[in-house]
């Protein structure tokens, strides 16, 4: 009686097969309910292990069915086999033709049969690719780590972006579906089923509109620009520029074609609003400026005299225009751009001081952003420099960092947050890309509010001031940033332009080569705010090796800001179709600023 149960048993087992039903991933949507994200059907043809009895046969009409090679379907099976796999995919996306040919032969096939998958569907050609990220199977490395306890080989999981950092949301709940199997494997009929449970739709922050405008602005360059609320940190557009495709990731890359995009000399795969790390240049004035007023080491009428040089040393440091500015205040410092007058500044405030502004505004540490891993940029100090280069600091190094350049660096994102602060009255919040998750029937499953991470403390005086700045940099005639006026919405803002190899050598190569090579051509930045009385947007623009931040950086700015106020435009178009001269957009003071 004990053997014909265990014959009984057995015999169940061979009839009787549990079937896995993946969950179908959550939908990612924009602000405004825009699908970026969706699932399509995929149909795949899938082994199931324990129904093959001739691996070699098996993998020889596979490979003639569906045009693959027969020893590498072979080689396939077999490790499955030994790794003690249940089933395996052979090919995803099956076409019609191809599911017809299986369903023709399957009796001459035993263990191969056709499964219906979720697939990941990218429905706006790649845009926000480095915020969505990509989808990858599941590696053995992972499996053993214990942080996916419900996965099983085979099984997608995000890998970077939102489909990583929200991956236990997408995600969803397996099911299963119990059948009946003849002896080909062929299914008789369902007994059981579970429906397996869809993952939660993520609704981003970001604005499908302005997020186009902002990769339309990045065409053929390579940078980043970053639009946020500064009224809460929420994240409006993060653009990366280049970009990549998503849906090769979800095809399938071969090695050849992972290597080759991974080794690209321009790096499409980084996110270079969190991952690019860039001197700031003069956009880093604005926290010299209020380190300067609120360490009184300045008031608003202290002046300077830029004859364009200023010795120092065995050294002359230089003003970005030659014939220097003349007398010289903060106000006028910040909206010409001064580097002679913040030299001054950056000598009175001292490394120490410049240090402890730098991180009140959030630089050289992640921001906190749930995306990836952040780059933290680089605030240099005494004790950093000895630790990193056994060498003491010295004051031409204090100078060099005044103006946002030396021992300096800042990501993008870290820079919209500097601007932030001065636009909202010294508040940084944590920048977050996701408004809500949903569950599929519409409810909210996690809503998360804003994060205020700190609060600095800047008299009402210097934001007065540093403001009025920021505005005259764009809306006065030798402001640097005239190429981000907006008739009708005052825009405050500050260019910069960074340095990537010093003055001399960029001589050298202009003398032998006729022209500045590309690599060493400046980053141009540009960061801004809008409306000044009452700001709703902040923007952080870089283009790398782009030149002068105005001439470059401030009319992308312009196209952002415009953007998000789309009735000032047409108010403008309307004032022009009247006749009206438009206020010069592009005139630009310098090159280099």
């Amino acid at each position: 009686m004990v053997e014909g149960e265990e014959l009984q048993e057995r015999s169940d087992h061979n009839r009787l097969r549990l079937q896995d039903l993946p969950p179908w991933r959550g939908m990612i949507m924009d602000r405004n309910g825009q699908v970026l994200v969706a699932n399509r059907p995929s149909y795949d043809l899938v082994v199931v292990m324990e129904d093959v009895t001739d691996i070699p046969l098996l993998a020889r009409r596979l490979g003639k069915l569906l045009h693959l090679e027969a020893k590498n379907v072979q080689a396939q099976l077999e490790a499955a086999r030994t790794s003690g796999l249940a089933q395996v995919r052979v090919k995803g996306d099956l076409s019609w033709d191809e599911m017809a040919l299986v369903e023709t032969f399957q009796p001459e096939m035993p263990g191969a049969l056709i499964q219906v998958q979720p697939k990941r569907e990218y429905r706006q050609k790649g845009r926000a690719c480095h915020v969505l990220g990509y989808l990858g199977e599941i590696t053995e490395s992972q499996m053993k780590s214990g942080r996916f306890p419900n996965y099983k080989m085979g099984d997608a999981l995000g890998k970077c972006g939102i489909e990583a950092a929200w991956e236990k949301y997408l995600r969803g709940q397996r099911g299963y579906r119990r059948i009946e199997v003849d002896a080909y494997g062929r299914e008789l009929g369902q007994l059981d089923r579970q429906f397996p449970t869809p993952g939660g739709n993520v609704v981003l922050t970001l604005d499908s509109r302005l997020q186009q405008e902002a990769e339309d602005c990045l065409a053929g360059k390579a940078g980043a620009i970053v639009a946020l609320d500064p009224r809460s940190g929420k994240i409006l557009a993060m653009a990366s520029s280049p970009t990549y495709s998503p849906e090769a990731f979800e095809r399938g890359l071969t090695s050849y074609e992972w290597q080759t995009l991974s080794k690209r000399k321009d790096h499409p795969l980084e996110n270079r609003v969190i991952k690019g790390q860039y001197p700031p240049g003069s956009t880093f004035k604005i926290v010299m400026a209020t380190a300067a007023l609120e360490e009184k080491v300045v008031t608003p009428s202290t002046t300077f005299d830029c004859t364009g040089t200023m010795p120092f040393g065995q050294h002359e440091f230089h003003c970005w225009r030659k014939g220097g500015h003349g007398t010289v205040n903060l106000h006028r410092a910040l909206v010409e751009s001064c580097d002679i007058y913040f030299y001054q500044v950056g000598r009175r405030l001292g490394i120490d001081r410049i240090a402890k502004w730098s991180k009140l505004f959030g630089l050289g540490s992640p921001t906190g952003l749930h995306l990836d891993r952040e780059m933290p940029g680089l605030v240099g100090s005494p004790a950093w420099k000895l630790a990193r280069f056994h060498k003491p600091w010295h004051e031409g190094d204090t100078l060099s960092v005044a103006i946002g350049q030396g021992y300096n660096l800042a990501t993008p994102l870290q820079m919209a947050q500097v601007v932030e602060a001065i636009a909202n009255g010294g508040r940084i919040y944590e920048p977050r890309l996701v408004e809500k998750v949903d569950s599929p029937a519409g409810e909210v499953i996690f809503q998360p509010a804003p994060v205020l991470k700190s609060q600095m403390h800047i008299s009402p005086g210097t934001l007065d001031q540093v403001r009025k700045g920021l505005s005259g940099v764009v809306n006065e005639e030798r402001g640097t940033g005239r190429g981000a006026q907006i008739p009708g919405l005052e825009v405050a803002g500050k260019t910069g332009t960074a340095q990537i190899v010093t003055l001399e050598k960029e001589k050298r190569e202009r003398d032998r080569r006729g022209k500045t090579s590309y690599h060493y051509e400046n980053h141009a930045w540009f960061v801004a705010f809008a409306p000044v009385e009452d700001p709703e947007i902040a923007v952080a623009v870089l283009v790398e090796h782009g030149g002068g931040g105005g001439a470059v950086a401030a009319p992308l700015a312009r196209r952002i800001i415009a953007a998000y106020f789309p009735d000032k435009m047409k108010q403008e178009t309307a004032e022009k179709d009247q006749g009206n001269e438009a206020a010069d957009t592009s005139a630009e003071p310098s090159a280099r600023e």
